[in-house]
């Protein structure tokens, strides 16, 4: 169980329409969610990794805290949610490296693990994965392996691989299932909000029984807020990947506790507990 942690006006699709000058300002709903998160979850006796933006993190350090107090574990979302894919390697370490001491600083664990925002790691820039292993990482779970308009390499390892070796970086993508000669998503975001619940679990259950491994589902916060701003200016597809069936997913988090056996990324992939 995984979740980004970071509020609704910082999504990557809304940067066109949201400057960054202005998020100060913005209306803050992510404390909120992620307490309604930690709820779920604390009732579904189910524990999770938290990848958390270090801007966020600075702002809400009693939030940050809340979610180590209850068992979760706090990982590294990058600091403002620059995608890799759009920065120089120096620029990208210094990004790394500070969102890892804030959130090590405020969390009083090590950090271990990274997810880069919108997946942004692929064939144009593996060298991040070097990056990451450099700064301190265990491990990353970047690399998506669809094919989408925004990222995606559906060439990758379906699960849990070493890029370099089996002493280097692990790199945990989110759950797949191969119809064809296609990867399905099957762990979370809009994919899970649009399609049956039912169907979800089925492909979920799938990748346990047939596959033999662990499902890596992930989630926002502001995708539990069917209240949250509606910014001015959106094009269609972009409003309807992010605001299809809100209001159904805080039922289906609820769902998915029931169904499965949720537990931390460190302690499934690394063994720690």
């Amino acid at each position: 169980m995984t979740i980004d942690v970071e509020d609704y006006f910082q999504v990557s699709a809304f940067a066109p329409h949201i400057s960054r000058e202005s998020w100060p300002q913005r209306e803050c709903r992510v404390e909120a969610n992620i307490d309604r998160v930690l709820q779920l979850l604390e009732a579904g006796n189910a524990k999770g990794t938290f990848f958390t933006l270090g801007w966020i993190a600075e702002r809400y350090p009693e939030m940050v805290r809340r979610i180590v107090a209850g068992g979760h574990e706090l990982a590294s979302h990058g600091y403002g949610h620059l995608r890799a894919s759009d920065q120089s390697r120096e620029q990208f370490m210094q990004d790394i490296s500070s969102s890892k001491k804030i959130l090590e600083d405020i969390g009083g664990q090590q950090v271990k693990g990274y997810r880069a925002p919108s997946f942004s790691i692929g064939p144009g820039n593996l060298w991040a994965l070097d990056a990451l292993q450099e700064a301190g990482y265990q491990y990353s779970s970047s690399i998506y392996p669809i094919a989408h308009d925004h990222y995606g390499m559906p060439d990758a390892p379906r699960f849990a691989f070493h890029p370099n070796g089996e002493q280097g970086l692990l790199e945990v993508p989110i759950t797949t299932v191969r119809i064809g000669q296609r990867n399905l998503p099957a762990g979370g975001g809009g994919y899970f909000r649009l399609l049956p619940y039912a169907l979800s679990r089925a492909m979920m259950r799938r990748v346990n029984r047939e596959d033999g491994q662990a499902a890596i589902f992930y989630c926002h916060p502001w995708e539990l807020d069917p209240g949250q701003p509606r910014p001015e200016g959106l094009g269609l597809k972009t409003r309807f990947r992010h605001y299809v069936n809100l209001h159904r997913m805080e039922s289906r988090i609820r769902a998915l506790t029931r169904d499965f056996a949720w537990d931390r990324m460190d302690r499934i992939f690394l063994g720690q507990q």
